[in-house]
């Protein structure tokens, strides 16, 4: 990539929220570059039997199709934060496909030689997984570029998956009323079985010559 060719980023689409919080994430990443595309594209599954999905749920022409990923992405830029540079993004491309959303995200993304993709993931497991994550991880596999997976934010969940303890209440309390002074409740902060975490934090750039506020729970 020369200095002038554009970063390009595929991002894929179906209209719904997490869609939505995908497309935000691609145009702040093009934001950051001097010169980016977004590319986003919609892809009409040819046989999908699973519950109605987005705003093209049902069977559409080609133009129809692509008008309403337009007048999306349009939206969705015209609702980027102030701060964000939304100069730099020299254009925002549509584009629509039938056949495996997977297959046909990683394509466009070598038929650009894109930089990035960017997907929406739930996380979820077992069924749930199956319709709304197992897209994210295949374009994973076989996208031959960077592909940044977008998901909601909820630690809350985390007790779900047996490595991934739940967020504490009792520390979340403490590091608030400490202003983040105090990481860890009375409890995580004794001795455990299970590491919990080794961490530091100054006012600044740390050196030497700073104070660091120090926090070993689990030693």
């Amino acid at each position: 990539m020369s200095s002038t060719d554009p970063f390009i980023i595929v991002v894929g689409v179906d209209f719904s929220v997490l869609s939505g919080l995908a497309l935000d994430e691609a145009l702040k990443q093009a934001s950051l570059h001097p010169s980016a595309e977004v590319h986003a594209l919609y892809v009409q599954p040819e046989a999908w039997t699973g519950p109605p999905h987005g705003a093209l749920q049902n069977a559409v022409d080609t133009n129809t199709a692509l008008r309403e990923v337009q007048e999306n992405a349009a939206d969705h830029v015209a609702r980027m934060p102030a701060d964000l540079a939304k100069t730099r993004i020299r254009r925002v491309v549509a584009h629509f496909r039938r056949g495996s959303p997977a297959q046909n995200v990683a394509q466009l993304a070598s038929d650009l030689d894109a930089d990035l993709v960017v997907v929406g993931s739930h996380g979820h497991r077992g069924v749930e997984r199956f319709f709304l994550g197992s897209v994210a991880e295949r374009i994973s596999r076989l996208a031959h570029c960077p592909v940044l997976i977008v998901r909601p934010k909820d630690h809350s969940t985390a007790g779900q998956v047996p490595e991934i303890e739940a967020t504490c209440p009792d520390c979340l309390t403490a590091r608030r009323a400490s202003g983040g002074v105090q990481l860890w409740c009375a409890r995580h902060s004794e001795h455990h079985l299970r590491p919990h975490t080794y961490s530091y934090a100054s006012d600044g750039i740390y050196s030497p010559d700073t104070t660091a506020y120090a926090s070993t729970p689990g030693e």
